[in-house]
């Protein structure tokens, strides 16, 4: 079977198990409906965030920890809240449906803690980037053509199916993927704001190049427009599902514009770069990228 076509069937399973598993666990219909946390995260490593070391660590799994200085733990903070009136289920590795900690996993959990209510105000949502697309293999894995200076990451890439087509990243896909969450969410937190969080700006928009800095080093791979465009279409997707929902979308790149990896001033971590945060995962936000992030989130959740 080719590979797209074992996609549309991983995508038809998964709109199914997802109200499957979401009709399990909603309360019954004779139970006094919850309060519900204030403040409910969703999402993957943008927004629990982590230190490199935890990739190198002989276990091979983070797990789910959420640095002090992440984006929601810093909203958190900014907004007042008792860490009892938030939860934070996101994940390392976190995915819409493609594997591990994926998006239905996430809302059961906080579900199972009684987060959904009249009194949530916000539910945000950061996911994609770890998801495949067009391929049998996400992103997060195609990666390894960057440090490829032979081969590269240019429109070959894709063709070749060694990173995913970014033509495959559609505002339609997405919100097919996440529509069924997105329903469950609204009807048990009808109070709350629905928001999906864009990635941080990590190159310049529309560039074929990508840039990571290694060691204080700021290392180019020339070649590099399937990962970069890829990027670009998480980010379209994101915003035109968010308008196929009806539900808020937070541009992440535009509060971040101009601090990308290997900028002058990076709010992107590199790997082991003293410059930035010396132990942040690379690719993913310095302490201050998250700062500005979380009062992006802040304001829109209670300026609207």
């Amino acid at each position: 079977m080719k590979s797209s076509a074992r996609l549309r069937l991983v995508a038809a399973a998964t709109v199914c198990g997802t109200a499957a598993v979401l009709g399990a666990v909603a309360p019954s219909a004779t139970a006094e409906a919850p309060g519900g946390k204030t403040l409910v995260t969703i999402g993957d490593s943008f927004s629990a965030n982590g230190e490199i070391l935890d990739l190198l660590n002989k276990d091979g799994d983070p797990g789910c920890k959420h640095v002090a200085t992440s984006w929601p733990t810093q909203l958190t903070q900014r907004m007042g809240l008792a860490p009892d009136d938030v939860e934070d289920t996101s994940c390392q590795g976190g995915t819409i449906d493609t594997s591990g900690w994926a998006l239905v996993h996430q809302v059961k959990r906080a579900a199972s803690e009684g987060a959904f209510g009249p009194r949530t105000r916000a539910v945000t949502i950061q996911l994609g980037m770890n998801d495949a697309w067009g391929t049998d293999h996400p992103v997060v894995l195609s990666m390894a053509c960057l440090a490829d200076l032979a081969a590269g990451c240019g429109p070959d890439a894709a063709a070749q199916g060694r990173t995913p087509d970014p033509a495959t990243v559609t505002g339609q896909g997405y919100a097919d993927r996440v529509r069924k969450a997105v329903e469950y969410i609204r009807y048990y937190a009808p109070n709350a704001r629905v928001i999906f969080v864009g990635y941080p700006e990590i190159h310049t928009p529309g560039q074929d190049s990508a840039c990571a800095s290694i060691l204080g080093v700021d290392v180019v791979q020339p070649r590099a427009g399937a990962v970069t465009g890829f990027l670009d279409r998480i980010d379209t997707a994101q915003r035109e599902a968010a308008r196929l929902l009806n539900v808020d979308f937070l541009d992440a790149r535009a509060v971040t514009a101009g601090h990308g990896a290997c900028a002058a001033d990076s709010w992107v971590a590199g790997a082991f770069d003293p410059r930035t945060d010396l132990l942040g995962f690379p690719w993913h936000p310095t302490a201050r990228g998250d700062s500005t992030l979380a009062a992006a989130v802040q304001q829109r959740i209670e300026l609207g």
